[in-house]
């Protein structure tokens, strides 16, 4: 059985959809569905059984669960970056993520978990996903350092080497339709174009860089999911590996091809960041895939403009979900 938890949200349930896709459907879901549209995300999609994520953990501590676990792709987490409550990430994100590494390991199952490229801070230390460079890297908001404490803790354990970490850095597409703030630039731009016909973006704060030139990495879920799963069949490749595009790109560059997909002008307003956003703020990001490739990952990563088309046109206008 696959176990896949957040398998409602984003990339959890994009997740499923492919396995879908491969023919597994032996699978188990675990969320918290709450009172959003996330549930609908799972319309469409083949599993077994789904269980509260509250419920599951119990299980889990219990040592109950009522099935045999061969594998968990753990995507279960808080993923806002402005969570201000330090106690519930902590609980959220590494607590009980420590539950689930200690019950894969001990009963032999492949265990799958979604670490962050938030963990990186600033980029001062660079993107280099070896697992020395762990102890150097200073995240900038609370999440990232809960995801962090995680990696941390697999790595002095020595269960580094037992599993697999994966850093997604900012991944766009369809299903991120539920997640409000903490959706993609592109569903947000797509949003504000149709509504008004321009888009609204930070202004920059460093020299170093004009408006709209801050860059990213940006990933599609489709490839996304392909790195994910490569480490579904390949068991012999563990530790902490760059989930990414190796290609950084402007904003400046993603809002073009939303308007672009759209056939219509570039039309761009900079306003100004929140103060209590500037010092948290990441003006550069970007994966070194070298770790991955040498692992054997071969596929080739979808450009930008083209996932940005694909995801508009396919999805985002006849508002689709994967499944």
């Amino acid at each position: 059985m696959i176990v896949v938890t957040g398998g409602a949200g984003f990339i959890g349930s994009a997740i499923v959809w492919r396995l879908n896709q491969l023919g597994e459907q032996e699978i188990v879901i675990v969320d918290e569905l709450g009172r959003d549209e996330k549930w609908k995300n799972l319309s469409g999609l083949k599993f077994i059984d789904i269980y509260h994520k509250q419920e599951f953990i119990q299980l889990i501590i219990e040592d109950a669960v009522p099935f045999d676990i061969d594998v968990v792709i753990h995507m279960g987490a808080c993923s806002s970056t402005t969570e201000h409550d330090a106690d519930y990430l902590l609980q959220n994100n590494y607590h009980y993520s420590q539950d689930l590494a200690k019950y894969c390991i001990t009963h032999k199952a492949r265990f799958i978990y979604a670490s962050s490229a938030a963990t990186y801070g600033d980029g001062s230390n660079g993107y280099f996903d070896d697992h020395q460079s762990m102890q150097g890297l200073r995240p900038l908001n609370m999440y990232g350092y809960s995801k962090h404490l995680f990696d941390l803790w697999l790595h002095k354990t020595g269960m580094i080497e037992e599993v697999v970490g994966l850093k997604y850095f900012n991944v766009y597409g369809p299903n991120e339709y539920h997640k409000g703030e903490m959706r993609s630039v592109v569903h947000k731009a797509y949003e504000q174009i149709r509504d008004t016909g321009k888009v609204k973006l930070f202004k920059s704060y460093k020299d170093k860089y004009k408006d709209g030139e801050q860059v990213r990495d940006f990933i599609y879920i489709k490839d996304a999911v392909e790195m994910t799963l490569f480490f579904l069949n390949n068991r012999n490749k563990n530790g902490i590996y760059n989930v990414g595009t190796g290609n950084a790109r402007t904003w400046n560059d993603l809002v073009s091809a939303v308007f672009n997909a759209l056939n219509k002008n570039v039309n761009v307003e900079f306003i100004e960041m929140p103060e209590d956003v500037r010092g948290k703020y990441q003006y550069h990001t970007e994966a070194n895939l070298n770790k991955l490739r040498n692992a054997g990952y071969e596929k080739e990563i979808t450009s930008l403009e083209d996932g940005i088309e694909d995801y508009i046109k396919n999805y985002l206008i006849s508002e689709k979900y994967l499944g």
